[in-house]
């Protein structure tokens, strides 16, 4: 899932070479498909080496380790391409886990943030607000741009509100844990996403939109937010009254009513004597379990360290000043780094300017961090700020680890020979979301009740954004640009089909938990998993020739 990535950004460059409609429509340009028509391991090295299609989009070229220099060992060559692939999942779940899910908890309780709130503003600006650059990019850079944008934003949200929900549905029920949402909340959201693509499903049919249209369809999420404002703090006025009435004592625990209705477990209240422990402070290793520990210990380093040094945490438990100066002096760099080598394209000299200005606003903040800061307990103001840098941090590292990991799902795809098209069905959308999916995931499974309710907001709100703020401040520039002409929408018929399964999938939602209770089961979290491989199922037809363009004739 701020997610100011980086990952999303050269995503867009991936689809340009790619079919658009996930791998539908356009014509790929530079692609590494042929390295299967060479004949020896040396011409095999050579191609990789000189074809720009065989590029990394991320920072590691793996064909080129794969066939020059794993060349005379391809079976070795790829189980250690599986290997680190292993190793950036879990990077990616662990950052999510450790780093990104504690900075938005924390974030919200400083602000004093319902899970609604959190769930709306919080989880969608982390996780979206690449989507909307990304689309921005797409929309203004590229000739066939708009179509890319619409098919990022589109596929990226019919992922997360099917395969996202649906997992979290069945982890939760997996857990033995009986969750229920809060029906107003819930059909709230899911009526104004339904609501935003019926208006977009306009726009497409129409193939136009206006400068004011395109004003109108973003001020859409303004009145979701005064809205969700508006029941936030009617709930919290009500819960007030309920807190003045009742025993101080017995409601301290409830100052902040979450979404949830109850959250009840199976196994009852798990007791302070009844936690787990850690294996340092109670548990006594013999020999071989202190050797594996060691190890797994010593191999973990190379991937704690990094992020340990980049990303300010200020908890208790992990408190530790050198750290903390260490990571607030590095982290403008880290982000000027990866910004430069990635997008930048600047010259030798403006990289120097640039790390000269950015090095120096390093040691100036990591300088005030070690003369403000005290060396035994963690900083007890200004908290916002501290959480919000440790929240911005642990978005980078997470969409950095997806940008490589997407990278490395590509170039496996070439090494087994898959198709470009099956590529831009399968590893370009899933990568595009992977980021969603694990920081929904470890919210919900590590987060409690509240990180639930806060998964599940955020599995709506967060297409909900991408799709109004996105898309809409996309329409709005182009618009602008042809005003007072209209803005002629890209020609694809394949996006009625997208949205339509979109609707499915959430009407699919908006009835089977009410009629649940508004409990998460394995019939909410099955049905939506249908759904999604119904749907890839017919584009991979549609991708290998068995079906025609699905709305053509409404576009026409």
């Amino acid at each position: 899932m701020v997610m100011s990535s980086f990952f999303k950004l050269t995503l867009i460059l991936i689809i340009t070479s790619t079919p658009t409609s996930y791998g539908e429509t356009a014509i790929t340009t530079a692609t590494c498909t042929a390295i299967h028509q060479q004949n020896s391991p040396i011409s095999k090295c050579n191609y990789v080496k000189t074809n720009t299609g065989c590029v990394p989009k991320g920072y590691i070229n793996y064909l080129q380790i794969f066939y020059c220099n794993f060349s005379q060992f391809p079976q070795l060559g790829f189980i250690f391409l599986l290997l680190w692939l292993v190793v950036l999942f879990y990077i990616l779940s662990n950052t999510a886990s450790e780093y990104f899910c504690p900075a938005v908890e924390h974030l919200s309780k400083t602000l004093n943030l319902s899970p609604a709130i959190a769930g709306t503003t919080l989880l969608p600006l982390g996780n979206g607000s690449t989507d909307v650059f990304s689309s921005i990019i797409a929309f203004t850079t590229s000739t066939d741009g708009g179509d890319i944008g619409l098919n990022s934003i589109l596929g990226g949200a019919i992922f997360v509100s099917t395969v996202v929900v649906g997992v979290l549905s069945l982890l939760i029920t997996y857990r033995r844990r009986i969750v229920i949402v809060d029906k107003p909340n819930f059909i709230r959201d899911v009526v104004f996403l339904l609501f935003t693509l019926s208006n977009l499903l306009i726009i497409i049919i129409i193939g136009k939109i206006t400068f004011w249209s395109s004003l109108f369809f973003v001020s859409t999420y303004i009145i979701y937010i005064l809205l969700v404002s508006y029941m936030h703090f009617n709930t919290m006025k009500k819960h007030k009254t309920v807190i003045d009435v009742a025993d101080e004592d017995d409601q301290i625990q409830s100052t902040r009513v979450p979404l949830l209705g109850s959250v009840v477990d199976e196994e009852n209240v798990i007791h302070p004597a009844e936690k787990p422990v850690h294996f340092e402070e109670e548990v006594v290793l013999d020999d071989p379990k202190r050797c594996i520990v060691t190890f797994f210990y010593v191999i973990n380093m190379p991937i704690y360290i990094p992020r340990r040094l980049t990303i300010p945490v200020i908890t208790k438990e992990k408190w530790s000043k050198p750290f903390l100066v260490i990571s607030v002096a590095l982290a403008p760099l880290m982000v000027a780094l990866i910004w430069n080598t990635q997008y930048g394209k600047l010259g030798l000299k403006s990289s120097m300017v640039i790390y000269f200005v950015v090095g120096s606003i390093g040691i100036a903040l990591g300088t005030c961090t070690f003369a403000f800061t005290s060396s035994t307990a963690p900083p007890q103001k200004c908290l916002v700020l501290w959480y919000a840098l440790g929240f911005l941090m642990s978005v980078t590292w997470t969409y950095l680890t997806a940008d490589e990991l997407v990278s490395l799902l590509e170039s496996l795809g070439n090494i087994i020979g898959m198709s470009p098209s099956i590529i831009g069905l399968t590893i370009l959308p899933w990568g595009n979301s992977i980021g969603d999916l694990t920081s929904n995931v470890a919210m919900a499974v590590y987060g409690g009740a509240q990180g639930t309710q806060i998964a599940m907001s955020g599995c709506y709100a967060g297409p909900l954004f991408n799709v109004l703020i996105g898309l809409g401040f996309s329409f709005v520039f182009v618009s602008w640009s042809n005003y007072p002409a209209s803005y002629v929408v890209p020609e694809d018929p394949n996006l009625c089909e997208t949205i339509g399964f979109l609707v499915v999938g959430l009407l699919w939602a908006l009835v089977i938990l009410p009629k649940r209770d508004m409990r998460l089961d394995y019939t909410l979290g099955g049905g939506l998993l249908v759904i999604y491989f119904c749907f890839l199922f017919i584009k991979l037809a549609r991708a290998l020739g068995l079906l025609g363009a699905s709305c053509s004739n409404l576009i026409d």
